[in-house]
């Protein structure tokens, strides 16, 4: 297995049904070229396998953590408390709060235990954050991520173009809004 083959990221969940949020990091970090293992770790339903999952992950190779969780959202906090790398928490929206509570667990860190957090369902900002902490040491992904930034600055001009061209009203109609 060449180095690039080796899962430089860890995206874990707490349940299953986190996943249709949390594969928009795996399909960002696929896009950069960037090898990732997805998997299902439950900070409440399997403490153990929390503790061996985040205790492991340097020795493991990981450079990255990118913990989803909903509603207590511990998830992402107590991998924070058992590793030395960099944990990006994706507050995963609920029913009952709309993602609020989500949010809320993961930001309010206790001082020592940093996670940095996106928004609810922000997964693909999640990935796009490893993106830049993995180009830190591999410039050719920092080449990568310019490339990406470029092509959302193209995207959105030819959509002000066409925009101030049709106006706003045509333009909705166009969009189907």
């Amino acid at each position: 297995m060449s180095e690039r083959e080796q899962p430089q990221v860890g995206i874990i969940m707490g349940s299953d049904s986190d996943l249709p949020v949390m594969k928009q990091a795996a399909e960002v970090l696929e896009s950069f070229g960037i090898s990732a293992e997805v998997t299902v770790v439950s900070a409440h339903r399997t403490p153990e396998r929390l503790w061996e999952y985040a205790t492991q992950a340097r020795s493991r190779d990981f450079k990255v953590i990118i913990a989803g969780a909903g509603g207590a959202a511990h998830l992402p906090g107590m991998v924070a408390s058992m590793t030395e790398l960099p944990v990006i928490g994706v507050p995963i929206q609920t029913k009952t709060m709309k993602g609020i509570d989500s949010l809320l667990s993961i930001a309010q860190m206790p001082p020592g235990i940093p996670v940095a957090t996106m928004a609810v369902n922000g997964a693909k900002n999640a990935g796009l954050l490893a993106v830049r902490m993995l180009g830190l040491g591999d410039s050719a992904i920092l080449d990568s991520m310019h490339d990406y930034q470029k092509s959302l600055e193209a995207e959105i001009k030819i959509k002000a173009e066409k925009l101030e061209a049709v106006g706003y009203e045509d333009y909705l109609k166009e969009k189907g809004e």
